[in-house]
């Protein structure tokens, strides 16, 4: 039997991989939790399209500070040397190739990497594609996360997308709340699965061929 990792949880799993000196763009919902657990001793550089540069962890209870929030209006604290800027410019750096690592969402990830996360195509649903194109082609890499499966079971890893696409071939990797998987030239690579998981399930709960390169 295993258990699937909390929000949390794979907030903590991504802090892991965020080498010292990145500059990261961490987006809306589940990616913003990863700013709560960076290592203090590491200098990483985390940047909002909103405009603001070297932004830390949530505040305290009590000590938020109206003006200092990230780009899914969640409070925020800064850093010693942090900046603001015009969110003109904050763009300016996503599209020019400045940011190191972008953390998004998914409804899905096809298997060459290709990204869907800004709309589900449902005539109810409410687009919301924020920075996410620029994100997903602009920074040297993009980390996705997101639950393995829809609420009601359905593979969020996918051959082909069926929802509007984000970004062609733009995942590097994927880290759901059963596994992390590399997305390369050869396949899905998954690396870390949660313990109790088999290889045989993990595949029966993804819509793409897998490669497992845990063994």
């Amino acid at each position: 039997m295993y258990q699937k990792l909390s929000r949390d949880d794979i907030a903590k799993r991504v802090a892991k991989d965020i080498p010292e000196g990145a500059y990261v763009n961490l987006g809306i919902g589940l990616p913003t939790k990863i700013a709560n657990f960076l290592p203090k001793d590491k200098e990483i550089f985390l940047h909002s399209e909103n405009g603001l540069l070297a932004f830390g962890e949530a505040p305290a209870k009590g000590e938020e500070d109206d003006e200092l929030i990230n780009a899914g209006k969640e409070y925020v604290t800064m850093l010693t040397g942090g900046a603001f800027f015009h969110h003109g410019d904050s763009f300016a750096m996503m599209r020019g190739g400045h940011l190191d690592i972008c953390v998004l969402g998914a409804f899905q990830v096809a298997q060459n990497g290709d990204l869907a996360n800004w709309h589900t195509g449902a005539k109810d649903a409410v687009p919301a594609v924020g920075g996410a194109m620029d994100l997903a082609v602009g920074a040297k890499k993009v980390f996705v996360t997101t639950e393995h499966t829809t609420k009601t079971g359905t593979p969020k890893i996918v051959k082909e997308l069926s929802y509007p696409v984000t970004g062609k071939a733009c995942v590097d990797r994927i880290y759901t709340d059963l596994c992390v998987i590399d997305v390369t030239a050869d396949g899905l690579k998954v690396i870390e699965m949660v313990d109790g998981l088999s290889f045989d399930e993990l595949q029966s709960l993804t819509g793409a061929v897998l490669i497992d390169s845990t063994v």
